[in-house]
Formats: structure tokens, sequence, C-alpha cells
């Protein structure tokens, strides 16, 4: 008679933790600055101001919104806070810089935002491999984020953290 093959990680006390459950769903947009200027590189404030005014905003409903310069023109901070106010009402999230830039904007948010009280004194595995686009900073995050609660972080069969207890003498 042969043993039951038993499968240790799902029965072991570690949990799972995976960024890609905390992904944003919706429409990532890239909305360049300079279709708003002359000839895509100077703002002329009262042509600026009636371009923004006549932009149909509702094309970005409910989606995340990267604002973006990329003819690298001299744009006042005004300009882009123009553009947010338009934006605001309508999408989930605006930021300055490129996609990328977004997603790591995004995921601020999300560590600074979570809670991790559930995580206290657990063994707490990170998953990686995502198919989603998760910052390589959003790991970073999470980690310090994590650390002061948990008693060890591994990524993968890696382990990164272990917690000092008194028992082991590490504390007096």
């Amino acid at each position: 008679m042969q043993e039951e093959i038993k499968n240790r990680v799902t029965e072991s006390k570690l949990i799972t933790f995976d960024l890609e459950d905390f992904y944003p769903e919706g429409i990532r947009i890239e909305l360049d600055i300079s279709q708003f200027l002359f000839e895509g590189m100077l703002l002329k404030e009262k042509d600026f101001r009636a371009s923004v005014n006549k932009h149909n905003w509702e094309q970005y409903k409910d989606s995340y919104v990267a604002l973006t310069n990329t003819n690298d023109a001299l744009v006042p901070a005004w300009a882009f806070m123009l553009l947010t106010t338009h934006l605001t009402p309508m999408t989930k999230r605006v930021s300055i810089g490129n996609l990328k830039q977004l997603e790591i904007s995004n995921f601020n948010k999300i560590i600074e935002d979570l809670d991790v009280s559930n995580y206290t004194d657990k063994l707490i595995i990170i998953k990686g491999c995502s198919n989603k686009p998760i910052p390589e900073s959003a790991y970073l995050q999470l980690i310090q984020k994590l650390q002061p609660v948990v008693k060890s972080l591994m990524y993968g069969d890696c382990l990164l953290y272990t917690s000092p207890s008194p028992r082991d003498g590490l504390l007096s």
C-alpha cells in the first residue's frame, strides 16, 4: 500500500502574498501635453486653455492616466495641474510621467493603504513572476510594510527575513 503524497506547502502555515491580487483594473492611457501646445512645443496660454476646454475628457472615464511631455517642451506646472482638474472627475488616478511611472504611483498608493495587521507574526511568501506589470519597487515597498509585523518573509524559496525572537537569544 502506497502512502498518499502530501503537499507540504499547502499544509504549511505559509501565507502567499501576491501583488497581482491588488492590481487595479482599468485602462491605462498616456496623455501627451504636447497635443495642447502650439506646434507641440510652445504654450500660448489663451490657445492652450481653449484647446483644453474643447477636449473630450469623457474618453478617459474610469481609466488611469499618465500625463507626459514627449517633446520635452518647457511647460509650467500649472498646465499639468489644469489638465488634472479636467481629468480628476473622469479618472481613477492621474499621474505625471510615463505608463511605468503610473504603475509605480498606483502601487505606492496601494501599499501605503495596505492594512498589514492580519499578517502579524505570520510566515509570508511573496509571489513573483506576475502576469501583470507589477513594478519592482512595489516589492521593495511591500517588504518595508510587512517586515515590522511578520515572523518571516520569503520570495520563492529564498528566505529574506526572519524576525528575531527572545527565545532565540537574539534579544535581551
